[in-house]
């Protein structure tokens, strides 16, 4: 060519958005592992993947499609964790990619916008589209429709997603402790020659006030400091693993064996009984239910009040309790009777023993894993 004049040199470059970086950090220290799929060069695909931290270790390996089409199965199960980067692959490796994933045991979660990812999104543990730039297919295939179609979106929905199933099974435990410690003090009284602790009404208030309004107060519970730096957990884990059926069974215990003691010292004392075991088991409850806001960290360095709604229902409950034990005209609906000042501090003192017991088994978990 002749005749032209050099005018200058035009770059293009689509830079990864700011808020990646951090993004790609947190998945990391999470247990997740980013992968790119791209259909870019490998070079631009690998550069890309070094600038926002997906490609760290030697180890890592970045594959193109034609590459990925000569490995046989075996090979590729044998990589695939290696694999950080696919380039210029096509619809049908994308869902191999996902199903190789899944063999070697990971749970998937794919991204994609066009009518092409539909497949993999579709057998992916979750299709993840774009809400802006995705296709009317890829939307209906997906799991899940990101609305500003930004990779930090997913990740906070994880942490998101981590903090709702913290607060389930806190939930859980905290019913199922309450629920344990009033079926322990009902079937062992007797068995030991007590009689019977609670009548139907008093197991009627407890479920609906001391078991309702924390439990519920719970679900608000913000996320724990450490919540993005723990491994993912396993799909199949139950409900009653990492301690958490062991931690219902031990307190359920502890609140009956509390329970029983007082009520056969009261008896032996002449003492209201029944309405100091009534007192004990309430607010035992609300002392456990502060106490098991976090599975480690204490509720001291928590902060009392960085769950308002918690403290507002223990507060109600406690007032509730207190008006049903000394106004006479629910004395005689509740069959309870007036405590003494004396009796008054003994159902303090006891009902602390089961918060104190948990911040103990807290400080000793802290211990163990530090």
């Amino acid at each position: 060519e002749q005749g032209l004049t050099f005018l200058g040199l035009v770059g293009l470059i689509d830079p990864p958005r700011d808020d990646v970086y951090d993004a790609v950090a947190q998945c990391q220290s999470a247990g997740i592992i980013p992968v790119m799929i791209t259909g870019d060069h490998p070079l631009t695909a690998s550069n890309i993947a070094r600038r926002i931290g997906i490609l760290q270790h030697a180890k890592d390996l970045v594959i193109s499609g034609p590459e990925l089409a000569s490995l046989d199965q075996e090979s590729l199960l044998a990589r695939i964790e290696d694999i950080k980067v696919y380039a210029r692959v096509s619809p049908e490796q994308k869902l191999r990619i996902v199903k190789t994933l899944q063999q070697k045991g990971h749970f998937v979660a794919m991204t994609g916008d066009g009518v092409n990812d539909a497949p993999s999104l579709k057998r992916a543990n979750i299709g993840i589209a774009m809400g802006i730039t995705g296709t009317d297919v890829t939307r209906e295939s997906a799991d899940m429709i990101l609305l500003d179609d930004h990779f930090s979106t997913i990740v906070k929905a994880v942490n998101e997603g981590r903090r709702i199933y913290d607060n389930i099974l806190k939930f859980i435990k905290y019913l199922m402790t309450t629920n344990a410690g009033e079926l322990w003090t009902l079937i062992a009284g007797p068995v030991l020659g007590l009689p019977i602790a609670l009548l139907p009404i008093h197991i009627l208030w407890i479920n609906l006030v001391s078991d309702g309004l924390p439990a519920i107060s719970l679900s608000y519970e913000k996320a724990e400091k450490d919540i993005m730096k723990r491994p993912p957990r396993n799909p199949r884990e139950s409900v009653f693993a990492n301690g958490r059926g062991l931690h219902m069974i031990w307190v359920g215990l502890l609140m009956a064996a509390i329970a029983l003691t007082v009520q056969a010292w009261a008896i032996g004392q002449g003492l209201h009984w029944q309405t100091i075991v009534f007192n004990v088991l309430c607010l035992s409850q609300m002392g456990h239910v502060l106490a098991i806001r976090s599975d480690k960290e204490s509720l001291f360095s928590q902060g009392l009040f960085s769950n308002k709604l918690l403290i507002i229902a223990v507060l109600i409950a406690m007032i509730l309790q207190f008006v049903v034990t000394y106004v006479p005209a629910l004395q005689s609906i509740f069959k309870t009777q007036a405590l003494s000042w004396k009796e008054f501090l003994l159902v303090g003192a006891l009902s602390s023993l089961v918060f104190i017991a948990v911040e103990i088994e807290k400080w000793l978990r802290r211990k163990k894993s530090s």
